[in-house]
């Protein structure tokens, strides 16, 4: 049975809390300006002491700014989007100095603290056992289905496999799929296998090149403009399998954006880098579980606006799960300080992965 780690917030009535400062702010003056020496927030839960109260900051992302809104919350924004007159925190400290408090151990049990110095392996590669990070995995998405938010992550690698396009869709059809984002080639080579059981012109099952293959994205993407969106190609031409389609039958959002590499695109893909990075960071304050598959870009870029924390209606702080599988061992590391309740990373194929996890779950 699984269980959400216990957030312990910090004890204000120690006396560095009590004696702290409130926070200092300064008001904008330039749209999309920080006023010098803002306070740039982590991934970590952050407190300010705002008229002598500690008040959490609710939805948090990586280097953006604080401001104090009119209601009294606290709003997490990016600089870029900064207005003339919002209220931005002060302060280059985190330890209650300047009345600015960051809890980074709050899901941590002091129970199971370990004070071994020593620890054999302390990277992840293909040696590591993942034996029970997927059990982990099983027993987190089978509670997150009824209890949370799952975000997939994907890339293009997905859209080359029979097999793994088959058990992402069952993943969606049996509601372990709450959003996906992802570029234009997952979206165009998932629907180049729906119609053409191809991906980039080779067969995805016999991975074996198909006369005139080359043309088949391309078409692809020709008649999904001609219809004018996803949906509307899957129902014109009868569409009934795949990533994509699933993820319409079902009504899963997602998100597509961009890169300045990009055949098409498709009629959804966002070509603003900064519209697409706004669209995904709404996508990821609903989530809980955030699984990041065989892209590099899109999995930094998902990591640096996922907090390690949620608060629910209730005023609950729970964990944020983030999980990075990719077959490269620089790719999973990069994001492996995030904090070992927040982050797990496997190293494997994804196709493999997705297979391990459907069969875990009793999908396939």
């Amino acid at each position: 049975m699984f269980h959400l780690p216990e957030y312990r917030e910090p004890d204000f009535t120690k006396e560095k809390f009590v004696n702290a400062p409130d926070a200092k702010w300064e008001e904008v003056t330039i749209k999309g300006v920080a006023p010098e020496n803002y306070h740039s927030t982590s991934m970590y839960p952050e407190y300010f002491k705002i008229d002598g109260k500690w008040i959490l900051a609710k939805e948090s992302r990586m280097d953006s700014s604080v401001v104090i809104g009119n209601d009294g919350e606290l709003k997490v924004v990016e600089n870029r989007n900064l207005e003339i007159g919002d209220k931005v925190i002060l302060g280059r400290s985190e330890n209650a100095e300047e009345g600015i408090y960051l809890h980074s151990t709050g899901f941590e049990d002091p129970a199971e603290a370990n004070d071994d110095q020593f620890v054999f392996r302390q990277g992840r590669s293909r040696e590591t056992s993942f034996a029970r990070d997927y059990d982990r995995l099983f027993e987190l998405l089978k509670y997150e289905k009824e209890h949370g938010n799952i975000l997939w992550v994907m890339g293009p690698a997905f859209s080359f496999d029979a097999d793994a396009r088959r058990a992402m869709q069952v993943m969606v059809e049996n509601g372990y799929v709450d959003g996906l984002m992802a570029g234009n080639a997952l979206a165009t080579h998932d629907l180049e296998g729906s119609m053409f059981h191809t991906a980039l012109g080779q067969d995805i099952y016999t991975q074996k090149s198909q006369p005139n293959g080359h043309y088949n994205h391309l078409d692809v993407i020709n008649r999904v403009r001609k219809s004018g969106s996803i949906a509307q190609f899957i129902d014109d031409y009868k569409i009934d399998n795949g990533i994509m389609y699933s993820c319409v039958k079902h009504d899963v959002p997602f998100v597509l954006t961009g890169s300045i590499r990009d055949d098409g695109p498709l009629p959804e893909v966002i070509g603003n880098a900064y519209e697409g990075q706004t669209a995904m960071r709404n996508m990821v304050k609903k989530s809980t579980t955030v699984i990041c598959l065989a892209t590099m870009l899109h999995t930094i870029a998902t990591g640096n606006m996922t907090p390690s924390y949620r608060v629910l209606e209730d005023g609950t702080v729970r964990p944020v799960f983030l999980y990075t599988v990719d077959a490269d061992e620089f790719v999973v590391n990069k994001l492996l300080d995030r904090g070992s309740l927040a982050a797990a990373t496997i190293v494997t194929n994804v196709q493999d992965f997705i297979m391990i996890v459907a069969k875990g779950l009793g999908l396939l």
